[in-house]
């Protein structure tokens, strides 16, 4: 029993870190769970005695995990990428100083959703190697292919991510164009909405099977349809979003939807809203009015 606990122990130590690969691997927070529980159980059957190091053994266990994973639900989801959002991970609209160290490492879910549509071996070698400093010749064996084949792997899935939006540092500036959004969507006024928009902004909606989920491009188009959900819409409060400032939607004190712009050169860019019932349940909101 004590053997076990201090096996237990030395999972724990490693838990952050693995929740965090898996996350950035698959992009949903109950699948990343999932694999980093697999890990453990993985773990408690295996001889570690003469494994070095510790870490890097479980984060090749929990990797070849979400590799399997994501071949499964590639074979499986029938639905477009293209209106897919991953699982958001959403803190307070002032965080504390315990999520502040969070917050920095977040990646940003626009960018989970050009990893969405990358291969399985081409987001394993780009989120072990450009995320976290896993060598090409420890990401080979996992992948099934030589040190050069996963270079190339991780590069091609460069190449893709160099077109995510990523969103700009200052918050306070983010925060400013958000409200400028919310004003001008309240007020009616399509004019502003279209000012604060990008001319190319993209606008994804996933509302899982509860109704059509949504892919919208363009300012003027995204502004109709921002002025038709702040006709009908429910009230907004301010969150950080993967890192960046977002919104929550609230009906009678229940969240129905997480909303996340991407503010870049004084506009949005991009904005991913999960409006799914069913996983929006599932998530860790923080509380509000």
């Amino acid at each position: 029993m004590a053997e076990h606990d201090f096996l237990a122990e030395r999972f724990e130590a490693h838990r952050e870190h693995l929740r965090a690969v898996a996350y950035r691997m698959l992009g949903s927070l109950t699948e990343a769970d999932d694999a980093v529980q697999e890990a453990w159980l993985r773990l408690a059957r295996s001889d570690t005695s003469e494994v070095a190091n510790l870490a890097g053994w479980l984060t090749t266990v929990v990797s070849r995990v979400c590799l399997d994973m994501l071949r499964s639900r590639k074979s499986r989801r029938e639905e477009s990428l293209d209106t897919h959002v991953p699982d958001p991970i959403v803190a307070a609209a002032e965080p504390d100083p315990a999520e502040q160290a969070v917050l920095a490492d977040s990646v940003g879910l626009a960018l989970l959703v050009v990893l969405e549509t990358l291969s399985p071996a081409e987001r394993l070698a780009f989120v072990l190697h450009d995320m976290f400093g896993v060598p090409f010749g420890d990401i080979a064996p996992i992948v099934g292919r030589s040190p050069a084949t996963a270079t190339q792997l991780a590069s091609r899935a460069r190449r893709r991510v160099r077109g995510a939006a990523l969103p700009d540092a200052d918050l306070p500036a983010q925060r400013e164009v958000i409200d400028a959004f919310l004003a001008a969507s309240r007020a009616g006024d399509f004019d502003a909405l279209v000012a604060v928009l990008d001319p190319d902004v993209v606008l994804r909606v996933d509302t899982g099977a509860a109704a059509p989920s949504r892919l919208v491009r363009g300012a003027k188009n995204v502004a109709k349809q921002a002025l038709l959900f702040s006709r009908t819409g429910p009230l907004a409060r301010r969150a950080v979003v993967n890192g960046a400032l977002g919104l929550v939607s609230v009906v009678r004190g229940k969240p129905v939807a997480v909303f996340s712009p991407t503010v870049r050169g004084g506009r949005i860019v991009e904005i991913n809203i999960l409006a799914d019932p069913q996983r929006i349940a599932q998530l860790d909101l923080p509380a509000g009015p």
